[in-house]
């Protein structure tokens, strides 16, 4: 399963760039800091699922200093996201990796999303299947595999919104693509997802 790569994309936790839904609840300053413990944890995941490399893909740029600090203690190389909206950035990163094989794409909003997650979905793609989700509870997906870059899943889509992942798996069956779906999870976007957050963290230090 060596073969897989993994890609986690990441806004830097500067306080009013990352997480700016949840500053109501938190402030600027407790946003950014959710923001460095979720990308800690989704880089610590992507290391210990051992299915392949791990880039971490930082915006705005990678030499703000919680991405050099992330390079040094995990030696995970760092790579500036292009620009463009969402959509536009996941293809780039699709496109510059399954070059080399197949790619699993993750945010850091998901604390849910553990190794064995990114196992499974490697294990279809090397199955043979051309696409895997983990679909989120609130329309999106929390991880998307390809064996190679599919634009057509990515272009012209509206992010943040309820239809994406059915709007996806439309596209998908148009581009007639063999794909795998597993179990929704969950993610952390506004206030409501707090209070599950922290039930989590008291289980998890229990």
């Amino acid at each position: 399963m060596r073969g897989v790569q993994v890609a986690v994309l990441a806004k830097a936790p500067l306080a009013g760039f990352a997480k700016t839904r949840l500053i109501p609840a938190l402030g600027a300053p407790g946003a950014a800091r959710l923001q460095r413990r979720l990308t800690r944890g989704a880089v610590r995941c992507a290391l210990d699922a051992r299915v392949g490399s791990v880039t971490l893909w930082c915006a705005p740029h990678t030499q703000l200093r919680f991405f050099r600090a992330v390079h040094k203690t995990t030696g995970v190389q760092c790579v500036a996201q292009p620009s463009g909206d969402l959509g536009e950035r996941m293809h780039t990163a699709f496109r510059l990796h399954c070059a080399q094989g197949p790619l699993l794409l993750i945010g850091t909003d998901c604390p849910v999303l553990c190794p064995v997650h990114l196992r499974k979905a490697a294990q279809a793609l090397i199955d043979g299947d051309d696409a895997v989700f983990y679909p989120a509870e609130d329309g999106g997906y929390v991880l998307v595999g390809l064996r190679r870059p599919q634009p057509a899943l990515f272009d012209a889509m509206t992010w943040s919104t309820a239809d994406v992942m059915s709007r996806t798996r439309a596209r998908a069956r148009e581009q007639g693509l063999q794909v795998r779906e597993f179990e929704t999870l969950w993610d952390v976007d506004v206030p409501d997802d707090l209070s599950r957050l922290d039930a989590l963290n008291h289980e998890a230090s229990a």
